[in-house]
């Protein structure tokens, strides 16, 4: 990956819906070596896909939460169920396996306080293998699907 192909990235993060044509108008280069670029770029991985970013907010999503999970066991058929049991949990929208003590962090969004008790206290309790949950309200996003620094 060189200079380029950086360019086309920084482009693409700020709006995944440019057209090859504008792409190459903003980073000097024909359309041909430009969309032989991206192509490449996709079919590395670099790029793993395009989609819509939604307002959660605008949704009626207006309450989120971090949910801290530590786990009983860390064999892995604990680790394996509660992965894949969080997977089906449509309001979980990131889930990370740390490092330490707690064991995961889950990002979770609701309609609101009384939606998020209701799906903590029936789908997050119950997920397999937990030993304690404890979760906070964000107050504010100060930092949010920012670009990938290249």
């Amino acid at each position: 990956m060189d200079a380029v192909d950086k360019k086309i990235l920084a482009e693409l993060q700020v709006d995944g819906r440019l057209s090859i044509t504008e792409i190459a108008d903003r980073i000097r280069l024909s359309v041909s070596p430009t969309h032989r670029r991206l192509k490449a770029l996709e079919g590395s991985g670099v790029i793993g896909g395009y989609r819509a970013h939604l307002d959660a907010h605008a949704l009626g999503l207006t309450f989120e939460a971090l949910v801290f999970v530590t786990m009983a066991a860390a064999d892995r058929d604990t680790v394996v169920g509660f992965e894949s049991a969080v997977g089906e949990i449509p309001q979980v929208i990131r889930a990370q396996r740390l490092f330490g003590d707690p064991d995961y962090l889950l990002q979770v969004v609701a309609r609101d306080l009384p939606a998020f008790q209701t799906l903590y206290d029936e789908q997050i309790t119950a997920l397999p293998g937990v030993q304690r949950l404890s979760s906070t309200l964000v107050m504010k996003s100060v930092v949010a699907d920012r670009p990938l620094p290249l």
